[in-house]
């Protein structure tokens, strides 16, 4: 697969998830429940959230993507994880894992494990520390924050994307968008205000489920959605501080920059590198 992206290729896929509004099954954590959904929404995305382990084989098998999220993880919500991602997995449909906190604990480690080896996912996408205690390097991780740069990442970025064969997102200052064929894309869009929101990295991944339900390109699809997000959120801030707002008003201005973000805004704010790495 080519490495080249154009900006319209990347608003294509914006446009794809506001006009078919893929069902996306999430099992995320209590924290972000409400505003992942919302998320999803503005975006033009169906979300659900699902974990009773009588239904989720079956939401899985209705659902155009699964996402997992392990914020605020139990043995109950990980085995619902587990049968959801076996559902998954055998239909073929997309899963996008979020290693939330991972490298915390022992046991958050073993339950990111016991997913991994019930099936690979599609995507995996976490901050710094994150992906390096997934692909196994020690590093000290502070609660669900980052302790280490996207940059100081990108080794273990690679090797994690060789065990998957899928792709890797790792999130930080620069987002850096690591797959298959050794493609590696680079954006800087965003606003550091969008760190003083509770969710808005867990919606990332949600957003990603979805741009990966409707983009059969794993890679891409993670570009368009990292994209949508960095743009809206940067715009969103911006307009927030000319009227003396703080980070609660940006909450609600990223969703509707979500909705409302045009072609032309999007071509001119995005800030992307396309590489091999």
């Amino acid at each position: 697969m080519a490495t080249n992206l154009s900006f319209p290729d990347l608003w294509s896929d914006v446009v794809a998830v506001r006009e078919r509004a893929p069902l996306v099954h999430n099992i995320t954590n209590l924290v972000a429940i409400n505003f992942n959904a919302n998320v999803l929404l503005a975006a033009g995305a169906s979300p659900v959230m699902a974990h009773a382990h009588e239904e989720v084989a079956d939401m899985a098998g209705i659902a155009q993507a699964l996402v997992l999220n392990i914020g605020t993880l139990d043995p109950y919500w990980i085995e619902s994880m587990r049968l959801a991602l076996v559902a998954a997995s055998g239909r073929g449909i997309p899963v996008v894992l979020d290693p939330v906190g991972a490298g915390a604990t022992p046991y958050r480690n073993k339950s990111i494990e016991l997913l991994l080896n019930t099936a690979l996912p599609t995507v995996v996408r976490g901050n710094g520390s994150e992906i390096m205690s997934v692909a196994g390097i020690a590093v000290q991780t502070r609660g669900v924050d980052s302790s280490t740069g996207a940059n100081d990442a990108l080794d273990a970025a690679q090797g994690l994307v060789q065990r998957t064969q899928g792709v890797v997102c790792v999130s930080g200052q620069t987002d850096h968008i690591l797959g298959a064929q050794r493609r590696w894309a680079r954006l800087s869009n965003g606003h550091a205000w969008m760190t003083k929101i509770t969710g808005v990295g867990c919606s990332a991944t949600a957003l990603v489920g979805a741009f990966c339900a409707v983009q059969p390109d794993a890679w891409r699809a993670t570009v368009a959605a990292m994209a949508l997000l960095g743009v809206a959120g940067e715009v969103a801030a911006e307009k927030v501080m000319t009227r003396a707002g703080g980070v609660g008003s940006l909450q609600m201005a990223l969703l509707d920059e979500l909705q409302l973000l045009d072609q032309a805004t999007f071509e001119q704010r995005l800030k992307l590198e396309v590489a091999e790495w």
